[in-house]
């Protein structure tokens, strides 16, 4: 069970919103989300309802402002929690569609694809054990996108507009 608190000024000021469970539309509670204080479990963030839109996923911890997120601005519209965050982990990802192409397997986290898997683009991936975050950057930097437990055969399955993977990582609770 996670729970985390969602205020609508920045240092954990103005309205705030405690959730438990996974929310579609947090509209309704607040109108902007400017800082958040995760006291249990790993979440993923919208930028819109429905989870929809820009991905952000937070661990456990304090994030005064949204750029402690690394948001784009300060709307935060649907929410979940992340399952298969302890135990193992095991990701697999090639070159090209549907599980073709140079394949490599992980359990580790990546800071940087550059140098380990010739290109940084990753069109399809098993993820076999564990949730993971893609990045666009290198360095855990720019758009996240969410992979849990299943089959991608095309980067538009996890909500990317290329295939351009900088770096990756586990999610882990703490």
């Amino acid at each position: 069970m996670g729970k985390i608190i969602f205020y609508e000024d920045k240092n954990f000021q103005g309205r705030c919103y405690e959730c438990s469970s996974d929310c579609p539309d947090l509209h309704s509670f607040f109108s902007r989300c400017n800082s958040i204080r995760v006291e249990s479990g790993c979440w993923v963030l919208y930028e819109r309802p429905n989870y929809m839109g820009y991905q952000y996923v937070l661990t456990r911890g304090e994030y005064p402002d949204y750029q402690h997120w690394m948001g784009f601005n300060e709307s935060i519209r649907s929410c979940r929690q992340i399952r298969y965050t302890s135990g193992s982990y095991r990701l697999k990802i090639y070159d090209r569609p549907n599980f073709e192409g140079q394949m490599m397997e992980f359990s580790d986290d990546m800071p940087s694809m550059q140098e380990r898997f010739q290109g940084r683009e990753v069109h399809s991936c098993n993820v076999l054990e564990g949730a993971w975050v893609f990045f666009e950057h290198p360095n855990y930097r720019g758009h996240q996108y969410l992979l849990e437990k299943g089959e991608y055969r095309r980067y538009t399955d996890w909500g990317a507009l290329h295939p351009i993977i900088g770096s990756f990582r586990r999610i882990m609770e703490f």
